[in-house]
């Protein structure tokens, strides 16, 4: 464990300021103003994109690109943008993940999930728009001025997003509930529980923490340790969450809950108990806060950010 200590005490502050700067930065990009090279934007789309992407959220993500850029003294618009490209997808995710061909949620924090607040071609399409829109946001010079650099941040979205990262793993755990055949008897083992999280939750996450090295133009080596500690993070908050699933209310999630154990799908609280996952979750967020310690007390607000995605309780 490191002896270093974290920035626990400012990190609601923190969370909350960056919440409050990529709201804006967000409402700004779902403007109704086309942009050069676009023809128009339909408003019943725009707002279906502004119902999934405004309103609520932690926007963990974009703090860890954010946090992780102030390492290497980024310019604080250069990490917004970057952290908004994030956010974007994350979105996107969420808005697709809600369909009924999906995982059918009617709830998303607390408010009709855009599916059901619109409807569903308008969700698809307005969840394809937002992927998109964040690599518009990621390509655009405004985010860096070298191309190479903005090449690297695409790259790096992409591979998480993608065929090996989130949507993989969200095909897996669609064959999980035997939607393609017969599930696997007894349910997923451990290591395929393990492979499953990290592509459609961790993925993204340690591509958080790997877009700030990259927009801060970290050497190898500490891009190494940083992709260390965003993957351990990452396995820790999906813990944290399936533990919530069993645990908290709707109410504290503004989502429905129980819905994984439902469906028979696997979890790591399902292999390892809950005690053992938490003990795992903890380990997790143990070794996460380790990997900085060449970062020295520069790295606490993402240390303390490793222990909140253990620690939380919505």
């Amino acid at each position: 464990m490191s002896s270093v200590s974290d920035d626990s005490a400012d990190l609601p502050a923190r969370l909350a300021e960056n919440a409050d700067a990529i709201e804006t930065l967000l409402d700004a990009l779902l403007s109704p103003v086309a942009l050069a090279g676009e023809v128009a934007r339909p408003r019943r789309l725009l707002d279906a994109m502004r119902h999934g992407a405004l309103g609520g959220g932690k926007r963990l993500r974009p703090f860890l690109t954010v946090e992780t850029a102030r390492l290497f003294d980024v310019a604080p618009a250069q990490a917004l943008r970057a952290g908004a490209a994030v956010e974007l997808v994350h979105c996107y995710s969420l808005v697709h993940d809600d369909l009924p061909a999906m995982d059918d949620d009617d709830t998303r924090r607390g408010r009709p999930t855009v599916h059901k607040a619109y409807d569903e071609a308008t969700a698809i399409l307005a969840g394809d728009s937002l992927l998109t829109l964040a690599f518009d946001v990621m390509a655009g010079p405004e985010t860096h001025p070298s191309g190479e650099v903005r090449a690297n941040l695409v790259l790096a979205l992409a591979r998480a997003s993608g065929l090996g990262g989130m949507a993989g793993g969200q095909m897996l755990d669609l064959a999980a509930e035997g939607r393609f055949g017969d599930a696997p008897a007894g349910g997923l083992d451990e290591p395929q529980i393990r492979q499953l999280q990290a592509m459609k939750t961790g993925a993204l996450l340690a591509a958080s923490v790997e877009i700030g090295a990259l927009l801060g133009q970290a050497s190898e080596a500490e891009r190494a340790v940083l992709v260390t500690y965003g993957k351990a993070l990452g396995a820790a908050f999906q813990i944290a969450d399936d533990i919530l699933d069993v645990e908290a209310t709707p109410e504290q999630l503004g989502k429905a809950t129980a819905k994984d154990e439902g469906r028979g799908k696997g979890t790591l609280v399902s292999a390892l108990g809950r005690e053992g996952a938490r003990r795992e979750r903890d380990r997790l967020s143990g070794q996460a806060v380790a990997a900085l310690d060449r970062f020295g007390d520069k790295a606490g607000m993402l240390r303390a950010a490793a222990r909140f995605a253990a620690e939380r309780r919505s």
